[in-house]
């Protein structure tokens, strides 16, 4: 054996197989391998935009959560105030029931006092009357006289 022509034969088989690989493996490959590049190129990018569109959501939620925390308060103002405005409603309508219960008391009182001013002074000039009877010792009639016992009756 010839290590010349061992040599040249292990060469020209090599260039064949390079040539080989060249030309339908190599095609190949840089195909499959450009494909995936391209997947995750693509994936690279889907990951951005999910990642952009999660801190958008994310951003968003925070506003809603915000202007949802905005009108809880100003619920709560408006429920506060209106039962600060039914408490004082209540405070007033009682007010203005005391107050008239308390007139009609007094007119009552009122009325009270003049019926037993009226109930005095009948039984004053009934007394009046009778102690002039005595007096005098004559009948005296109080129909005749009753100009006479309600001048009395007033005067007193």
């Amino acid at each position: 054996m010839n290590i010349n022509l061992t040599l040249i034969g292990q060469s020209i088989t090599f260039l064949a197989f390079v040539w080989f690989c060249w030309k339908f493996v190599w095609p190949a490959l840089l195909g499959v391998m450009q494909e995936r590049e391209q997947k995750i190129a693509t994936g690279l990018q889907e990951a951005e935009r999910a990642e952009k569109d999660l801190e958008l959501a994310q951003r968003k939620a925070a506003e809603q959560l915000k202007e949802a925390k905005a009108q809880a308060a100003e619920i709560i103002d408006g429920a506060n105030k209106r039962a600060n405005q039914i408490v004082d409603e209540a405070k007033q309508a009682a007010r203005t029931e005391g107050d008239r219960l308390k007139a009609a008391a007094q007119a009552e009182i009122e009325q009270e006092v003049n019926r037993a001013k009226e109930q005095l002074r009948s039984r004053v000039a009934a007394l009046s009357v009778a102690g002039a009877e005595k007096i005098l010792s004559v009948n005296i009639d109080a129909k005749a006289h009753d100009d006479l016992i309600e001048k009395l009756a007033a005067e007193l």
